[in-house]
Order: structure tokens, then sequence, then C-alpha cells
């Protein structure tokens, strides 16, 4: 117990060892897709080395090309420098190899809502880290504690669930399972400070805060949709203009992913009951058609290369 805490001092900075060494160097991410790209994004930003982890080679350059061609919208809107850029993406390694996850300091995982993809995850990743690295999953409502499961370290398994887009969302959930220890969420709550979010502490229950809270709004907004009250644009702009909502539910919806959306009501639906979460059936519609919001190019809305609603 002596060395663990020692470890976990030295990633706080907060040890004799640690003096001038940030708490935290080295971060792994598995998943390179729209959430993992985003963390990579911001936690290169934040001056830090990030491995992003994929499964095979065509993945990567779909995963590259994708985060190249976001940050360079930024650099159009004026948000950010041609030398930003170049800086960020010299911080990032990308490879389908986990052989250098035992280098890193805290590994996060960001594959798509699925329990036995994450728990397989897990148990490889507990195989190779670290006795002390910590484990971050970025889900949004799915069990940590269930996931630890399958690990030798339930202490070190925490919650940081990140808010799309990542990079502009100063908002992190951190989201402590059963046996998270205090110094763990201690370690990740600085760990999040430093990268720019502000951490909000919730404990371990479907949907936590902001996933349970907004779903029932778009589903409402959907099933306005389905009844033939208003068109898709006048419910965003009536939400919009009377609530002071910087993007209507709909076309939120669509920056989320449809698909992600759908399998966040179909997790609550299922482990609450209650049918406020239950899909409204213009969704499965749209996943079923592929039509999955903004990275596809149409949801509720048809959208151009640059994430513009087309009128």
């Amino acid at each position: 117990m002596a060395e663990e805490k020692l470890k976990l001092e030295d990633l706080l900075g907060d040890s004799p060892k640690s003096e001038g060494k940030g708490r935290i160097d080295y971060v792994a991410i598995i998943g390179a897709g729209v959430m993992g790209q985003g963390i990579a994004q911001t936690i290169a930003n934040a001056g830090l080395d990030v491995l992003l982890v994929e499964r095979d080679e065509e993945q990567i350059e779909k995963a590259k090309e994708s985060l190249k061609i976001s940050m360079e919208r930024e650099i159009a809107r004026w948000a950010m420098t041609q030398s930003e850029l170049k800086s960020v993406l010299s911080r990032i390694k990308w490879t389908i190899d986990k052989s250098e996850i035992p280098e890193c300091d805290l590994v996060i995982e960001a594959v798509d809502e699925n329990y036995d993809l994450k728990k397989k995850i897990f148990k490889e990743l507990d195989a190779i880290a670290k006795p002390e690295t910590i484990f971050v999953s970025n889900t949004s409502t799915l069990s940590l504690t269930k996931i630890a499961e399958v690990t030798n370290r339930r202490d070190k398994i925490i919650g940081m669930h990140f808010l799309n887009p990542v990079p502009k969302v100063p908002l992190v959930e951190l989201v402590r399972a059963l046996d998270t220890s205090d110094k763990t969420v201690e370690v990740s709550k600085k760990f999040a400070s430093r990268i720019g979010k502000t951490a909000v502490e919730v404990y371990e229950y479907p949907g936590f805060v902001t996933t349970r809270a907004i779903v029932p709004l778009l589903n409402e907004a959907m099933h306005i949709l389905l009844e033939g009250l208003a068109s898709a644009k006048d419910i965003d702009t009536a939400m919009r203009l009377g609530y002071n909502f910087n993007t209507g539910p709909l076309e939120m919806a669509d920056s989320m992913g449809l698909d992600e959306v759908l399998a966040w009501m179909e997790t609550l639906w299922a482990t609450l009951g209650e049918p406020r979460y239950r899909p409204c059936p213009i969704l499965r519609k749209l996943v079923r058609e592929r039509k999955l919001g903004k990275k596809t190019g149409e949801g509720f809305f048809k959208y151009d290369a640059d994430g513009k609603i087309i009128n």
C-alpha cells in the first residue's frame, strides 16, 4: 500500500520524486472515433503526449483525416492557428499496437457504449499496463463498477464523461464507481483541471447527470416532430430563442450522433424503465437508414462539408 501511495503521489506531483515533473505526462486513448479524437486534441493542446489506439490502419487514416479537417475548420474561423494545429498533431501518436501502453500514466477508453467491448478492453489493458495506472472510461450510461470487475485495480477505475465537442465544452463528469479510491478521484480531478476542464463529481447511476437530463428533452422534441406539431427547424428555433439554447435539441442530437443518442436511450429505458427514456420511433427510423446526423451529412437536418445546416 505504501508503494502504491507513493506512485499515485508521484502522478499528482506531491512527492519529492515528482518535483518539476507533470503529474501525468503520457496518456493512452483507446478508440479514435469522434470522442477519442476530441479528447486527444484537448489533451495534446494542454501539452501532454497522447497515444491514440485504433483497431486497424484504415480506421487510423480516417481518424487522422477527420481530426485534421476539424482543426482546419477552426483555423478558418480564426479559432486556431496553423502552428497550434501542428503542435497538437505532433503530440499525438497513432497506432494499432498496444505495446506502448505500459509507458502511459493514464489510459482513457473511448469506444462505443457496449458492455462486452468495454470489459474486453479493460481486461486486456489490466494485463499490460503498470499496476499504478488509472483507467478511465468515457461511458455516458454504463456501470463502471461492472466494467471494473474484470480488472485487478478496481480502486483505480473512474469515469470521465466528456461532452461533444470535447475541445469546446469546458465540463467533464467525474464518475466514481463503487470501489474508486479517493486518491484516484483526486488524481483525475487535477488531471481534468490541467487539460482545461471543470470536473463535476457524480456517483455512478445510469446516465449520471448530463445524459440523464438531456435525453428526455431530445426525445420530447423528436415526438413533437413525429406528431407534426412543428417542423424540425421551427422546433429548434423555438427552443434556441425561447430558452437561450446555443443549439436546438434536434441539431444537438445530430451533433451527438443519432446512433449514440439511441444507444443512450435504450440503456436508460432498459435500466430505469421510465417512459421518458423510450426512444422515439423517428429516431429508430433515422438510425436504420444510417442518417446519423452531422457525421453522415444527414439526420434531422442535412449538413454541408463544414457541418452547417443546409437550408
